[in-house]
Order: C-alpha cells, then structure tokens, then sequence
C-alpha cells in the first residue's frame, strides 16, 4: 500500500493535481466562509452554473480550449447573473432563493444548449467541455495548475490584505458604511472573489459540484469555533484536506472521479464536526441536554417537597417534613416515573430524602437545605424577573437561577427585600445549627424569633 502511494505521489501529474487541488480546497474555504456567514451559500451555486455559458462563449470565439480564457469567460458571466440576481430582488417583489433559481436554471439551460451546439461540431467533440458540469481534475495539466495556483494566491492575499474590512462588512455592514468604509466597492469586491473561487473550481470539481466545494468546508468550520478569524483558517485547512484526500483515493483506485471523491471526503469531515465537535458537536449537545433533563428534574422534586412543607405552614401543621406519597410529588410537576423513581433513590443515596413505607419519601435536614437554596434561588428570579429592567445593567442569565446569587451583595439584599414585600419568601428556613425555623411576615429578625417562638418553635 505504501509503495503503491509513494510511487503515485512521484508521478509528476498527480503532483500537479494535488497542489492545484488544495490550493482549491484553501480558497474555497476561506472564501466559502464569508458566504456562508453573509447567507449567500444558494449564490454560489448560481454562479457556478451561470459559468457555463461563459465557458463555451469563450470555446466559441477562440476556437480552442484555453484555461485562461475559459476563467476569464466563466467570471464575466458569473458576475453578470449576480448583477440579474442583485437587481431581480432591489427591483421587484420577487424573493431571493425564488431570483437565484430563476437565474441558475436560465444561465445553466442557455449553457447546455451551447455545449450541444459545440459538441455536434467537428472539432467540439474534442473540446472537453463536458469535463466542466462533473469536474475532471486528472485532465489538469501544469499550465493549468499554475493558473488556477496564480489565481487562488491572489485572492488569498488580498482576502488576508482586507480581511478586517470584510469581517466588519459581514457582520455589521451599516457600522461599516457609518465610519467611512466604501462597503459598495468592497461588496462588489467580496463578490469578484467568490466567483474567483467558484470560476477555479469548475475544471476540478465541476459545475454541479462547486457550491459544495465553496460550503461544505465554512459549515464543517462553523462547528469548531465562535471567531471568523479561526473559521477561516479552519475552514481552509479542510478544504485543503479535502483535497489530498479526494486526490489520493481516486489516483490510488481504478476508474475514481477526483472531484466527487473531493466533495465526499469534505462531507465526511462535516458529518464528524456535525456530531464530535466539542461545543456545538450533536453529541455534546446531547450530553448537555440529559444533564439538564437530569438538573431540572432534582430542582423540581425539590420545589415540589418543600411546596408540602410550605403548605403545612399554612394549615398550622407542625409535621412540616411528612412523608410524602410518589403520586403526590408528581401531580405537582409531573415527571415520567421511571425520572423521578430514579433521581429520588438518587436523593435517597445522598441523605436528601428518606424512603419510608408505602412508597413514600421524606426530606432529611440535609434535604430541606438543599431544597431552602432552590427555592430561594427560583423566587429571587422571578423577583429580577419582574424588576428587569430597573437590573438590566446586570446581563443576568434568565436559565441559569444559580447565576442570581452570583449578583452584587446588595443587589442581592434588594431583591430579598422585594421578595418579602411580595411575601414570596421560603417560609421554612434551615438554621445553621440544622434546625428549622418559619416565617410568615418577617419585617426584622426580632419578628421572625417572635413568630417562631409564637408559633412552637422548630420541627423535624
């Protein structure tokens, strides 16, 4: 196998297609990055589309085949069915995605019909112009391959040269106007370099297949990171990938189109951004979302056990920590059975709840803590909640309730405040000695002693 490689790499065509293949594969990812995040990524089909009559406008008047001027024809027309684009949605009512498939489907129809006109010529059935709908990189040859290289440094260095401008045009395009910036030109600009990239492709990878050279590479990209500047340079580097990897399977097998297998190998490494990437992967995302399931459900059963002991306060019951029935925990907020039998033998494990007959639990000190805080923590929300905008300044997190006791003391001092004028304070109260004490109309401490002793004192 090695042997089998090594002797392919030495093969001076191979060699051409590999760098003109990731030379593609870094252009269209970088490019493609900017499409992606200015939602143009359907332009890029169209553009590779409309490239094809421009193709064969070029056959028609040299005579020959010429990468050069095939590149050259491929840009102007892809440019021209960006400006039909352009004015179709600034003109009309008519939709973006309805103007580019309108626009797609007349430039690559005009573009077939062309092709069948060269190909039934005597010297069009040599042409190869058919390599151009499904890419034919192993008919790259070194001219080729130092065009398409030429081209693809240029708009690299010129993306690197502007690239604080277009990340600002791509972002927050109004800023970028109100400070100066000439957003029409670098617009018109960012465009040209797109179809740069598309217009490069089209021998490679072919017309069918470019938009997802340009996009498959920024969205694998986008798993990875929350920063342009890194998408970029990822988005490239998978491009690149991509390439040699499309490149060595199909020189290393029989019959293997090289610009599918490009577009396969991009796929594959999106499918495991999609579902490994650590932040925004699906399987981390699946990890986060039990946990949360998990997290809701304890703070629930504890909201729920500590409404009973709340609710004996109010019917002067001094067994303020009854056990309490399965049935009667989940009518408050229901949870499927098998959840909430698995986190209360979890909460009976840490001394939260104590199991008693009758498939009954009760809480333990240690639980009626635990259950103190949360309460605590949801009320005090829901106070902020109702005071946001007098706390705005603050940026608290509406779901994450632990995120509310992270506030400023006073802040805090404030909005318990509030909370007892609400008389939304947690009526049971864990003593730091372990003890319970109730409140009902606290308005100092002396009140909250007077009410307790009034009332029995502590209960377990």
């Amino acid at each position: 196998m090695w042997a089998t490689l090594i002797s392919t790499l030495s093969d001076a065509n191979t060699q051409w297609v590999l760098i003109g293949t990731v030379l593609l594969g870094i252009a269209s990812g970088v490019l493609g990055s900017f499409a992606l995040l200015r939602k143009q990524s359907l332009l890029g089909d169209a553009m590779a589309h409309a490239a094809l009559p421009g193709i064969c406008i070029a056959f028609l008047l040299y005579g020959s085949k010429s990468i050069v001027l095939f590149l050259i024809g491929a840009a102007i027309s892809g440019l021209i069915a960006t400006y039909f684009i352009q004015s179709i949605i600034s003109f009309s009512r008519i939709k973006e995605d309805t103007a580019i498939g309108l626009i797609l489907s007349v430039f690559f129809g005009f573009g077939i019909v062309l092709l069948t006109f060269i190909a039934q010529n005597s010297s069009g059935n040599q042409s190869g112009l058919d390599d151009f709908i499904f890419g034919q990189a192993a008919s790259l040859i070194g001219t080729d391959v130092k065009v398409i290289s030429g081209v693809a440094i240029t708009m690299l260095v010129i993306t690197l040269l502007l690239f604080k401008e277009f990340k600002l045009l791509t972002f927050d395009p109004q800023f970028a106007k109100g400070i100066g910036l000439p957003t029409g030109i670098l617009n018109a600009l960012l465009m040209v370099l797109i179809v740069g990239a598309v217009v490069i492709g089209l021998q490679a990878v072919g017309v069918v297949l470019m938009a997802a050279m340009l996009i498959t590479p920024a969205i694998a990209a986008r798993y990875w990171t929350e920063r342009l500047d890194y998408m970029v340079i990822i988005s490239g580097a998978i491009g690149a990938v991509s390439g040699i990897l499309g490149t060595l399977i199909s020189t290393t097998t029989t019959g293997m189109p090289t610009g599918p297998l490009i577009i396969v190998a991009a796929t594959i490494i999106f499918l495991v951004s999609m579902i490994f990437a650590p932040n925004r992967g699906l399987l981390m995302k699946g990890i986060r979302l039990l946990k949360l399931r998990k997290f809701v459900a304890k703070e629930n059963i504890l909201l729920s056990l500590y409404d009973f002991a709340e609710e004996m306060i109010n019917s002067d019951n001094r067994h303020y920590l009854r056990a309490i029935e399965e049935r009667e925990i989940n009518k408050k907020r229901p949870l499927s059975s098998r959840q909430l039998n698995k986190v209360l033998l979890q909460f009976s494990k840490e001394g939260i709840v104590k199991k008693e007959p009758n498939l009954t639990w009760r809480l333990t000190e240690k639980g009626l803590y635990e259950a103190y805080n949360v309460v605590l923590k949801h009320r005090l929300m829901e106070i902020y909640l109702m005071h946001e905008m007098k706390f705005a300044a603050l940026h608290v997190k509406h779901d994450n309730h632990s995120s509310i006791l992270d506030l400023p003391k006073n802040v805090v001092d404030e909005l318990k405040q509030l909370l007892i004028q609400y008389g939304r304070q947690p009526k049971l109260v864990p003593s730091s000695e372990g003890s319970l004490h109730t409140v009902f109309s606290p308005t100092s401490t002396e009140t909250h002693r007077q009410k307790v002793k009034g009332h029995g004192g502590a209960s377990s």
